[in-house]
């Protein structure tokens, strides 16, 4: 499955703790990511991230663009929801796809963590009919 990694500044280091933990699960699986949230994961985990733009040069809307192709399954994207951003736009953009394009989309972490238990029991594989 193709899952998508996305981390407001100051959820980046959480994203990396996420990635530490369940890396077992997360290398069977690829992984596409904003360019910094990226670089940091494959930094403390060894994992390979596709990486996009920074989210906030285009990056987000690049995995936009592969939600609207049907070519992301998951989405985690740990926002932080007290700090405004000026490209808020595109993060709501993201959500909405996800809506739209019944992608299981994670904003936090307990959500995080449900859905990539969910991804190695096999609860995502009616993703696939989609493809």
């Amino acid at each position: 499955m193709n899952i998508g990694l996305i981390a407001h500044d100051s959820k980046k280091k959480l994203m990396q703790n996420l990635c530490i933990a369940y890396r077992g699960i997360l290398s069977k699986h690829e992984l596409f990511a904003t360019g910094t949230t990226g670089r940091l994961i494959e930094e403390v985990t060894n994992l390979t991230v596709k990486k996009y733009l920074a989210g906030h040069l285009g990056g987000e809307q690049q995995l936009g663009s592969q939600i609207e192709t049907n070519d992301i399954d998951m989405v985690i994207f740990l926002r932080d929801p007290l700090t405004p951003r000026v490209h808020e736009p595109d993060a709501s953009n993201i959500f909405k796809l996800c809506d739209i394009h019944n992608i299981p989309l994670a904003t936090n972490l307990a959500t995080a963590e449900m859905l990539i238990k969910s991804l190695d029991r096999g609860d995502l594989d009616w993703r696939e009919i989609f493809k």
